[in-house]
């Protein structure tokens, strides 16, 4: 009934991309730990230009980008096993040759000044829905744009931004109707960075780098609107939906990573005559936790299964995301704890891996959040228990 197999091409790939990181990435992360304890950036711009450069020399370049724009076309499925890879490293590295979903839905126009430099990594977007006032509760956005003439005039705040102090153009959304509210009174604009927002950066607890906006009479051409005017929503939950089922394909690589980390460690830490291995404390742990990657592995892939066969995978990818990210901050303690003394230390890299991971369970989604639209959807219909398919 279900064949669990990769394609010769998907293996191809795949081991291409794992060839990749673990020759060309992988050895950069002394370097990328140094440079974060010492407050520097974990790469600096030539390093990841140089590191996609020889990643597109090897065919890896736009994995779910279609071919007319120059990309591979290998959709979702592929896009997950790439990321798992990926996420066997902490070095901010990622493939080039992308965009953000949404800005297919530009114009000729706006796919000529945003779309294709953005694929060819000329030009840096950013996304910007989330407010201080509206995180998880995107509905409730304060951001006005109003009309003046043939322009908008933007104001308003928004927070977390991911690539908000590299980005150069942002898709930021702003209530253009109040009385329409968010399914017909919220816009999306493209807005250079020239025309006047500015950023702040948000120091977290990890390598993870958010930004405040801030927009003050911030004036945009009405052409910057992308899509329709008062159906920016709709494309918000396009961008967040379409991608949200490759965060737990991170996390996955970076459990196994860590996994295999944690039973080399445990083969040879001798402690009271034998290997730390030999105990079944030990071994609950690390069974527990490849049961547990084993089983966010089929979500995931479920969740793009889904996406490639053009199957509403909402549901899917929140039963990944949250199980994915709650097993990723299970698997990382247990690793830390099976090192013991040295696995708090900044010796190892686990104590990186443990605050990185712990956002999982916050951005694009809260657990709260995933648990909400989960249970939503079960008490209302829209998802049946017990169906296949």
């Amino acid at each position: 009934m279900i064949d669990f197999s990769l394609s010769d091409e998907e293996i191809a790939v795949r081991d291409t991309v794992r060839t990749f990181i673990t020759r060309e990435v992988m050895p950069l992360e002394e370097q990328v730990l140094r440079n974060e304890r010492a407050g520097r950036p974990a790469l600096d711009p030539d390093q990841r230009a140089d590191l996609q450069a020889k990643a597109k020399a090897n065919g890896l370049w736009g994995i779910d980008t279609p071919e007319e724009y120059g990309g591979a076309a290998l959709g979702p499925i592929m896009s997950v096993i790439t990321e798992m890879e990926a996420g066997r490293t902490f070095v901010p590295f990622r493939f080039g040759g992308s965009a953000d979903n949404i800005l297919y839905a530009g114009n000729e126009a706006q796919k000529q000044e945003y779309l294709i430099p953005t694929i060819n990594g000329d030009r840096r977007s950013c996304f910007a829905i989330t407010e201080p006032g509206a995180g998880s509760d995107a509905r409730n956005i304060r951001t006005r744009a109003v009309r003046d003439g043939d322009d908008w005039i933007i104001n308003g705040e928004k927070i977390f931004i991911t690539g908000g102090n590299e980005a150069d153009f942002v898709m930021v959304f702003a209530v253009t109707d109040p009385d329409k509210g968010a399914d017909g009174g919220v816009t999306c604009f493209l807005v250079d960075r020239s025309m006047g927002w500015t950023s702040q950066p948000i120091p977290t607890m990890g390598q993870w780098d958010p930004a405040s906006l801030s927009f003050d009479n911030v004036r945009v051409p009405a052409r910057n609107i992308l899509g329709e005017e008062g159906h920016g929503f709709k494309l918000a939950m396009q961008w967040i939906g379409n991608g949200r089922f490759l965060i737990p394909a991170g996390a996955i690589g970076a459990a196994e990573r860590l996994l295999e980390m944690a039973i080399e460690h445990a083969k040879n830490r001798v402690s009271m005559g034998h290997p730390i291995a030999d105990y079944q404390a030990i071994q609950w742990q690390i069974a527990d936790s490849h049961l547990e990657i084993e089983a966010v592995k089929l979500l995931t892939l479920r969740a793009a299964w889904e996406l490639q066969h053009g199957k509403d995978n909402r549901h899917t990818s929140s039963l990944a995301k949250l199980s994915g990210s709650l097993m990723a901050n299970r698997v990382v303690d247990r690793v830390l704890q099976i090192h013991g003394g040295m696995g708090y230390t900044k010796e190892l890299p686990i104590e990186r891996w443990y605050r990185e991971l712990r956002l999982l369970r916050i951005f694009e989604g809260t657990d709260e959040i995933q648990r909400r639209t989960i249970a939503r959807n079960l008490l209302k219909g829209h998802v049946k228990i017990g169906e296949i398919g």
